[in-house]
């Protein structure tokens, strides 16, 4: 399979990159409407998160988003070719110094981010800003899939922590001065994670970043990447979120509520640039269980 994989990121690689994002769309349509991947998820998580909506704005923005998860497919298949060309072609920083500054302070740096916009097209920070970058992330299930994009981003010198028993790893990383993101909007098990309010419904979340930034004294950095209408993609660095006060657990929740709310906040403005099929409900809360 993963032999397979290599031959077809070979010859996406090779074709021009607007033929690319054809047969992305094409192959989102396909995943939407013919394979149907959870998108009856992906219809009920949105009906639920934007009840003003009628029915058929959220019939449109899910079809968006299977869009976007084809040409999210081709391109992250083509980051092996990250080069400046690429880059003055497709991406934009709307202020790469500012972005620059703040992950090339002493001490590591701290990055949130989340499933929105083609996220791997990320991998472009240790490129651009020639810093080392470390990016916690779940590892995908599928094998084959997991290990050639873990070829393409370790190729552009991203380098990837499992998003469980890397705590120590992480403050490695941050004492070699790397920046470090956390990709923060899956759902996490009871037991791992602490519930927050997204959309208005509890979702299970992990508090590690929170603990790190509170043993750190570290800020945490939202930064993004969102498809633009010409083809290019913005990515963009909102205000650092200054560390909880302490590693008490009020101050966890409330520092993982307030990553949770710039993450919805960034969602609301492009519902269909998220993944909608993931099911970040799917863990409930006690409470919630027990009604």
């Amino acid at each position: 399979m993963s032999i397979l994989l290599k031959l077809i990121c070979s010859w996406v690689s090779a074709v021009p990159l607007s033929s690319a994002l054809k047969i992305g769309k094409s192959l989102g349509w396909i995943y939407g409407h013919i394979v149907r991947y959870h998108r009856q998820d992906a219809l009920e998580a949105l009906q639920q998160s934007f009840p003003e909506k009628s029915d058929g704005e959220i019939h449109a923005i899910a079809n968006s988003m299977y869009r976007n998860l084809g040409m999210n497919l081709v391109e992250s298949l083509r980051i092996g070719q990250i080069d400046d060309a690429y880059i003055e072609a497709c991406i934009e920083f709307q202020d790469q110094q500012v972005f620059a500054d703040c992950i090339q302070k002493g001490g590591g740096s701290l990055g949130l981010m989340a499933h929105i916009g083609n996220w791997e097209l990320l991998s472009v920070i240790p490129y651009t800003c020639k810093h080392p970058t470390t990016i916690i992330a779940k590892t995908i299930k599928n094998k084959a899939v997991n290990e050639v994009l873990h070829e393409l981003r370790e190729k552009v010198g991203l380098h990837i922590l499992p998003a469980q028993h890397s705590y120590r790893a992480c403050l490695e990383a941050l004492k070699k001065n790397e920046f470090l993101g956390f990709v923060l909007d899956q759902n996490m098990i009871r037991d791992e994670g602490v519930f927050v309010d997204f959309f208005g419904r509890p979702a299970c979340t992990s508090p590690g970043l929170a603990y790190l930034s509170a043993q750190t004294r570290l800020p945490v950095h939202p930064v993004f990447i969102i498809r633009q209408n010409n083809g290019r993609h913005l990515v963009k660095v909102y205000p650092p979120i200054p560390p909880p006060a302490g590693r008490d657990p009020d101050s966890i929740h409330q520092a993982t509520q307030q990553y949770t709310t710039v993450i919805e906040e960034v969602i609301r403005k492009v519902p269909e640039q998220w993944i909608w099929i993931h099911r970040r409900w799917r863990t409930q809360s006690v409470e919630r269980s027990a009604g």
